[in-house]
Order: C-alpha cells, then structure tokens, then sequence
C-alpha cells in the first residue's frame, strides 16, 4: 500500500526548487539595491559580495534539483564551489586595495538621545 501518490515527490522537489530559486532571486535584487543605497565603497561591497555568494548558491541548488543527478547538476556544483572560493576572495581583494589607495568610509551620522531626530520634533 502506497501512502503518497505518485506525483507527490516530484511536486514536493518542484516546490522546494522554486522556493530555493525565489529566494536566491530575492537576494540578488536586494543585493542589488543595497549596492545603490548604501553611502560608501565598503558597505556597498559588502552588501554586493554576501548576497552574491548566497543568491546564486541558492539559484544553482534549486536548477540542481530541477537537474537530477546528471552531469548537468556535477558541473552546477562545479560552478558553486568556484563561485564560494573566488567571491570572498574577490571582495577581500577589492577591499584590501581600497584601505591600499586610502578610500576612506562614509562617516556615521550620530544623534543624540537627549534631542531626538530632527523630524519627528513638528
């Protein structure tokens, strides 16, 4: 007797791969916009390296379900491990070359508790 109907695994693996590539997605255009909106060199690479090393590990797990096991997911899980050993490195590098030229970060605006923030005074 067979509790799960027969289609139930291949939904069940289509639904999380579609989770996996929505969130990788996600991330890539929040990562996106974190590069427009942060104020300095360093938070914007920041914001571009962590979401780019997250959003497409994500996407290639969610085409290596769709995949199988073929050869199609070992060269995806190829294409991961490059992407997880030269993204930090390539942040790391651009970083380093930017403390090098003497780039220096946005300074922090600092209010103060006793006067609160200016807009919310009216």
């Amino acid at each position: 007797m067979d509790l799960l109907p027969p289609l139930f695994p291949d939904l069940l693996l289509d639904l999380l791969s579609m989770a996996l590539l929505i969130g990788g997605v996600f991330l890539s255009i929040s990562g996106a916009v974190g590069v427009i909106r942060f104020p300095d060199f360093y938070t914007r690479l920041h914001a571009a390296g962590v979401t780019d090393t997250l959003s497409a590990g994500m996407i290639l797990a969610g085409l290596m379900l769709q995949a199988g096991f073929t050869l199609v997911t070992v060269k995806l899980l190829f294409i991961l491990i490059f992407l997880w050993y030269t993204s930090p490195v390539a942040s790391h590098a651009l970083a380093r070359a930017a403390m090098h030229t003497r780039v220096e970060p946005a300074e922090a605006e600092v209010i103060d508790a006793d006067q609160g923030d200016e807009s919310s005074a009216n």
